[in-house]
């Protein structure tokens, strides 16, 4: 399908995915059928375009973390009924943007509450307002600063806020008795990332935070990840330290080319990060990764 075709039919906002450049949305957001794996523990994961999501099916209710967009929410709710006739306990969004909470609006008046960081909210609260879309979306009305948990069936439920990231937003999702985290867009699993500066992003803490995840989780933890190269969104901690050896080696090389005198229009002309291993730049996003590790070290 065309990139304009697709965008048309997709619905999508530029302020919803925070002004991400088109050729990464195209990128992103490939049409595909929709697909669900089980994980662990009626926990399993639904993909089809945007940001991956992850559910638990309890016999107390239906817990969802991160929604895309409102048709993939509304093929995910039908999917899951058929599943589960127990009501949507839950919604609970990773961060702000549009291919993580566009579909939102789908579990107005079947989710009992939706969960998200304080810094989230306000930052979806802010695109919306933007683009002048607010009728358009399902804020969350359950906030948290560093830490929030509840149980649900079985299932113990913790978010943790460690800093800015991706975003000023991204929370960590954690079903502590499957061992199971939804990580959201701190992790981009083997491509470079998109990193939105304007909701507080920031590469160098980006590191501490994937290296909080690592001290906190263990080695049997699955990682469900926000995108990832041909569709591998579940991992495990080696896959967290890969990214954190990407961001590792772009701070690197762009701090050795400003003590070499390279102006920022020369660092912006290189094309690939070396020493990263399987990361590619699939989603075309070397420039703006270049920019924001250059605005970072000098700034």
């Amino acid at each position: 399908m065309q990139r304009r075709s697709f965008i048309r039919n997709a619905g999508l906002s530029a302020g919803l995915l925070a002004l991400a450049p088109k050729d990464l949305i195209a990128a992103l957001f490939q049409v595909a059928p929709y697909k669900i794996t089980m994980l662990r523990d009626n926990i399993g994961i639904f993909s089809e375009k945007g940001g991956t999501i992850l559910f638990y099916l309890s016999d107390e209710g239906i817990v969802v973390v991160d929604s895309e967009f409102p048709d993939q929410a509304n093929h995910l709710i039908v999917e899951l009924k058929k599943k589960n006739s127990n009501p949507f306990k839950l919604l609970i969004n990773t961060h702000h943007h549009g291919d993580h909470t566009g579909g939102n609006i789908a579990f107005k008046g079947l989710a009992e509450h939706v969960v998200g960081h304080e810094n989230c909210l306000a930052n979806y609260k802010r695109v919306a307002a933007e683009q002048k879309s607010e009728d358009k979306q399902l804020f969350q009305d359950i906030i948290f600063k560093d830490t929030w948990k509840q149980k649900v069936g079985k299932e113990r439920i913790k978010a943790y806020y460690f800093g800015p990231g991706h975003t000023n937003g991204d929370a960590l999702i954690h079903f502590q008795n499957a061992n199971i985290v939804h990580i959201g867009d701190l992790m981009f699993n083997r491509v470079y990332p998109f990193i939105d500066r304007k909701a507080g992003a920031s590469f160098q803490n980006w590191v501490k935070v994937l290296d909080k995840a690592q001290d906190t989780f263990n080695d049997q933890t699955i990682f469900v990840f926000g995108h990832g190269s041909n569709n591998a969104v579940v991992g495990s901690k080696d896959d967290l330290k890969g990214m954190q050896n990407y961001i590792t080696q772009l701070l690197k090389l762009v701090d050795d080319n400003i003590k070499a005198g390279k102006t920022k229009e020369e660092i912006l002309q290189i094309t690939s990060v070396p020493n990263v291993g399987e990361w590619k730049d699939e989603f075309k996003q070397i420039k703006g990764n270049l920019e924001t590790a250059y605005l970072e070290l000098t700034t």
